[in-house]
């Protein structure tokens, strides 16, 4: 009996190893709780990597990128380019966050000399947003490999559209190597940005929510806003419009510092609205940004209770509480709320976000305050309608319903370029 116990110890003992060791060499980036994570889609640079890069071959590479860009097993697209031979990459260009993403929101980004490469990081987020002349000497094709999060406001857009004007001026090529749009490629919501209030938060009149990835969004922006840049984009391989980022199997890559997670993409559309009060925190500077909305003079209790009642689809609201270290409120314990969403198949985020916003200003109008006299708001919401509506007692659903006809519009405008379909 004794040497019956040692001796299935000793099987568990090898099992354990043999265990251990498979855990080890499994790509960290597809293990999940239910399993491995089967890879569903392939990206525009795994893609192109497998084409032998034939449409840029031969030629001088500047790259637009960050850490987003890489490919399924983490590998960097900058690693991946520079260690080609088929191609020659003498320049990378910086968006908001740095090549890295360390950069804060609205953290100016030096210029900088890549430390694997060698090669110069000229930033897109500094003294210029536009590439110069200067810094696209010598370069036959810039090619453009960032993960967006689908909304008008996220810079990396404005950099990829100012970016396709200064290749166009310059006679070079454009490529856009296409990403998942992480929120799907289905819903499109809010308001279309008027063209006074075009800025880096949003330049072209589309709506908040567009619905397409970043390579259908070059394709519009080419076209519909007069750039004439000769573009083209290297399709993914395997990506529905219905998909969302964890529908993929591809590994999450945090976008910039406060969109840690899948579920803070997804309420971001709507509740990046509350930057636009100087007082009211975002939840910047928390574990859940853009989750946590909050001020220290909100009842939390109080606030989700009266967005409870709204009944809201696929959305529910808890009171909490909560510290920032950065950002507004910074050290002070705010009250507020949690969003929480529960079926995002239904879930309106800009709605759900303007609501949030006429609850805030109707509960407290002496204590929220607009950021730079509500400039800031207006430039989210691309236009300055709805914050005198919101001001004027005007109900948030019929500002929604308003939006309707002009995103029809979008659509139909949107529908020639697509490239992918619904299964």
């Amino acid at each position: 009996m004794q040497y019956q116990t040692v001796h299935v110890q000793k099987r568990l003992v090898v099992l354990m190893f043999v265990l251990l060791l498979v855990a080890a060499v499994m790509p960290r980036t597809f293990v999940k709780a239910g399993g491995r994570k089967e890879v569903k889609v392939r990206t525009g640079i795994e893609v192109l990597a497998s084409r032998d890069f034939d449409i840029i071959a031969g030629k001088r590479v500047g790259l637009i990128t960050n850490h987003t860009g890489c490919d399924s097993t983490g590998k960097s697209s900058i690693d991946i380019l520079a260690e080609s031979d088929k191609i020659k990459l003498v320049a990378i260009f910086a968006p908001e966050h740095g090549v890295r993403g360390e950069a804060e929101a609205g953290e100016k980004v030096s210029s900088d000399k890549d430390r694997m490469t060698g090669l110069p990081i000229h930033s897109l987020y500094g003294k210029t947003l536009k590439p110069t002349g200067e810094m696209l000497n010598g370069i036959d094709v810039l090619v453009y490999d960032i993960q967006d999060v689908g909304v008008r406001f996220y810079t990396y857009i404005s950099t990829m559209a100012y970016a396709m004007v200064a290749a166009a001026e310059n006679g070079l090529e454009f490529v856009v190597l296409d990403r998942p749009n992480p929120i799907g490629g289905v819903a499109v919501e809010g308001p279309i940005l008027k063209k006074e209030f075009s800025s880096f938060v949003g330049l072209y009149p589309i709506p908040v929510r567009y619905g397409m990835t970043i390579g259908e969004l070059a394709r519009l922006f080419n076209e519909e806003f007069g750039i004439r840049a000769d573009l083209k984009v290297v399709k993914m391989q395997g990506w529905r419009r219905d998909m969302w980022f964890d529908d993929t199997g591809l590994p999450w890559v945090k976008p910039s510092p406060n969109i840690p997670t899948l579920t803070s993409a997804t309420v971001y559309p709507g509740t990046c609205f509350i930057e636009g009060f100087v007082n009211v925190s975002e939840g910047r500077g928390t574990d859940h940004p853009f989750e946590w909305i909050g001020a220290p003079w909100i009842n939390g209790r109080a606030l989700a209770q009266g967005l409870e009642a709204l009944g809201l689809p696929g959305v529910t609201f808890r009171a909490c509480e909560f510290t920032p270290k950065s950002s507004k409120n910074a050290g002070k314990l705010c009250a507020g709320i949690e969003v929480s969403v529960k079926d995002r198949s239904v879930f309106e985020p800009v709605a759900t976000g303007l609501y949030i916003a006429e609850a805030i200003l109707d509960k407290y109008p002496a204590q929220a305050t607009w950021a730079y006299k509500g400039s800031h708001f207006d430039r989210l919401m691309g236009t300055d309608k709805v914050r005198y509506l919101l001001e004027g007692g005007e109900p948030a659903s019929n500002m929604i319903e308003s939006w309707v006809p002009e995103i029809n519009e979008f659509l139909h405008v949107r529908e020639k370029y697509l490239l992918y379909s619904l299964p």
